[in-house]
């Protein structure tokens, strides 16, 4: 299911045609996508100042609490958390959990998450909180806690209230989406339907929902469009200030993933999400030209991803930070036909030198 939007307007869409009956009310597993949706409603808490982005996050906490370890745990904080910079290096990926099994409550979760790829993690303070940037599930599980502890709510009742109730989001939520009449439920790479799974984090990797509503979400966040933000624009903008670096590059804002700069100095922002056996989704948003895509799959790894990857391409004319392969890939004929162009016409000088 597909949808552009120009000029904070929707222009195009697309649905895949029958057998699979896909429209723009079907419901979609998001994966990761959904830290994007609980950067919104943290940043909610932070707007109405129930949450303070760099007060250190232990102090928002009495049902759970770090690991002691050698680093100095009160410079965990949500603005970190929320920028993969809080110093975990858990890299989950939270594992599957069948429908008949008993969804572990948060604190179990922290303690003994079941990842994806069925390694031990931990979540815990690894590095030096603030030194450098690295993907972490565990930090949106305890950003999860924080919203109850803060709210004193579930995290999805609090997230319906704040984010999807006032956008009308009615095909949304974090029910296991076999709950939802025409849902997408989950096929595998070769075209089969297969087990749909729960997970154990909601903020992290729960998330369901329709181009129909996620498109809501999207155009909230454009100026030009007729839906209003939960959040403030100002605050959309400071989502999207550069918080995470790897290899030189701003990756990261607070719970936005800046895909590639624009002429002016913004970024397209957004978030993408990927799980098991082939779920994968995209939003993306250009703030320079009001234009955004949303695109949700199952049934493929990565065709989400290469879609807005090439969208952003179009847009800015640079690549994004998830399609550094095909760059690197696509470099490699000028950088053999200019290396050949320079050794023919180095002889060919040199000829003319000497003859």
């Amino acid at each position: 299911a597909l949808t552009l939007i120009e000029n904070g307007q929707i222009a195009h869409q697309y649905f895949s045609p029958a057998p699979d009956e896909i429209d723009s009310d079907t419901v979609f597993s998001t994966a990761s996508m959904s830290k994007w949706f609980s950067a919104f409603g943290v940043m909610k808490l932070v707007e109405d100042g129930r949450i303070n982005l760099d007060t250190p996050v232990s102090e928002y906490l009495t049902r759970w609490e770090l690991p002691p370890n050698e680093f100095d745990n009160d410079q965990v904080t949500v603005r970190r958390l929320l920028s993969h910079t809080a110093g975990f290096s858990d890299g989950l990926g939270f594992g599957d959990y069948n429908v008949d099994e008993e969804l572990p409550e948060i604190e179990e979760s922290l303690s003994y998450p079941r990842a994806s790829s069925d390694r031990d993690v931990s979540i815990a303070v690894s590095y030096a909180p603030g030194s450098e940037w690295r993907y972490s599930g565990g930090s949106y599980l305890l950003l999860e806690l924080v919203v109850e502890e803060v709210t004193g709510q579930a995290f999805e009742h609090y997230m319906q209230e704040s984010v999807f109730g006032p956008l009308n989001m009615n095909r949304s939520g974090y029910d296991y989406i076999s709950s939802y009449e025409n849902n997408a439920g989950s096929i595998d790479r070769n075209g089969e339907n297969t087990t749909i799974f729960k997970y154990a984090s909601n903020a992290a990797t729960a998330f369901v929902t329709s181009t129909s509503d996620l498109s809501k979400f999207v155009l909230s966040q454009i100026p030009t469009s007729q839906y209003e933000s939960a959040l403030s624009y100002d605050t959309i903008r400071d989502m999207r200030e550069p918080h995470g670096r790897t290899s030189g590059i701003d990756i990261w804002g607070l719970g936005t993933i800046l895909y590639s700069p624009t002429e002016n100095g913004d970024f397209v922002f957004g978030h993408d999400g990927a799980n098991d056996p082939a779920i994968n989704t995209t939003a993306r948003i250009n703030p320079e030209t009001n234009d955004a895509i949303v695109v949700l799959v199952t049934g493929h790894p990565s065709l989400a991803t290469n879609i807005g990857s090439e969208w952003v391409l179009w847009e800015t004319g640079y690549p994004d930070v998830l399609d550094s392969d095909a760059v690197i890939a696509s470099m490699y004929l000028p950088i053999l036909v200019g290396a050949i162009t320079i050794l023919l016409l180095s002889l060919y000088l040199g000829y003319r030198r000497y003859s």
